[in-house]
């Protein structure tokens, strides 16, 4: 943090005006400034948190609203069959709009190309979650391509976003945080895959691979992880933006008007300098 200031010299010893909160360093220009977050949009982070909270609250209803879908082992599109689709839509839906929101929010807080090329995953990621919106996984191929996006895209975005940003100062604070959660993504991915590869080994070994059709439960000797893996990554997913577009806000907040920070005159002796009365 950097607070910057106008002196202002008073007084026969020199005192300077200078109204700094306790946490600033002080430099003596003229606004508080952290690099580039005066650029961050508050509205747009605001939106980011509502929109992947409002995700996750709905995800977690269809569980109630939803089962017969067994969480263990049926993926999350597949509620799209069930007599709530309309409230899957609008999970994927909230979840596009909350990495769109945190792209634009945080779009101009650096020039690092490492984290442009990132938020362009971001912002593929949120097409790919707002495609699932109304390309539910009746429409194969579209339905495809949007789990392609979303799967792949955000976990790119998050390392190459996380690891740039928390080397600059004003997130450097919450660079443990940011690392966490953004390998918390791929991490997701990666027992996604493991989960999926362990119900088609299962399956295969006790009736010779996966049915065409879901069965009601699942046959004797088959591990079914896969639904937990898959709710994971959503949840993985969305804890990310709401880390990333929090920590926005927060430093946004602290680029406030020197005018409006309160604090005692410093004062400051004048070395080798005459005071008022030409001593």
């Amino acid at each position: 943090m950097i607070v910057t200031a106008k002196p202002v010299l008073t007084g026969s010893h020199g005192l300077i005006d200078c109204r700094a909160h306790e946490w600033g360093s002080i430099a003596m220009q003229g606004t508080v400034s952290n690099n580039d977050t005066a650029r961050i949009s508050l509205p747009a982070a605001g939106l980011a948190i509502v929109a992947a909270t409002a995700a996750l609250l709905l995800l977690a209803s269809l569980h109630v609203l939803s089962p017969e879908f067994d969480p263990s082992w049926r993926m999350v599109s597949e509620y799209a069959n069930g007599h709530y689709g309309w409230v899957l839509s609008l999970m994927f839906a909230a979840w596009g709009v909350s990495s769109w929101a945190l792209a634009f929010a945080i779009w101009s807080v650096t020039r690092k190309t490492a984290v442009k090329i990132g938020l362009v995953f971001l912002t593929l990621a949120g097409v790919g979650e707002a495609m699932a919106a109304v390309f539910d996984l009746n429409h194969d191929t579209l339905h495809n391509l949007a789990g392609a996006l979303g799967i792949v895209g955000l976990p790119i975005a998050a390392l190459l976003i996380s690891m740039n940003l928390g080397r600059t100062e004003p997130w450097s604070v919450a660079k443990r945080t940011l690392l966490w959660t953004a390998n918390l993504t791929w991490v997701s991915v990666a027992l996604l895959a493991a989960t999926f590869a362990l119900l088609i080994a299962t399956f295969s070994q006790v009736g010779g691979g996966l049915p065409a059709q879901a069965p009601k439960v699942l046959p004797p000797g088959v591990i079914g992880l896969v639904g937990w893996a898959n709710r994971l990554l959503v949840v993985s997913y969305c804890v990310w933006v709401i880390t990333v577009a929090w920590r926005a806000m927060k430093l946004r907040g602290q680029d406030i008007p020197v005018s409006k920070l309160e604090g005692p005159l410093l004062p400051i002796t004048l070395v080798g300098g005459p005071d008022r009365a030409g001593r």
